[in-house]
């Protein structure tokens, strides 16, 4: 069964970033989460969504 939840350290390693920066834009709610207990998941819909928004953004700014 594929994982629906992602620890931060996990969605870092995905994105190819610093734990620190998943915070980052967790706190920026750039990058949507949930609360599991005392513990922060990154949804894996939320990241492809992520991805696919500054994918996008990326896209307008360079022609």
């Amino acid at each position: 069964m594929e994982k629906l939840l992602l620890t931060v350290g996990e969605a870092a390693v995905v994105l190819g970033v610093g734990k620190s920066r998943v915070y980052d834009l967790m706190r920026l709610r750039q990058l949507r989460s949930v609360k599991i207990g005392r513990s922060r998941r990154v949804p894996v819909d939320c990241l492809r969504e992520y991805v696919e928004r500054i994918a996008a953004e990326d896209h307008e700014v360079v022609p």
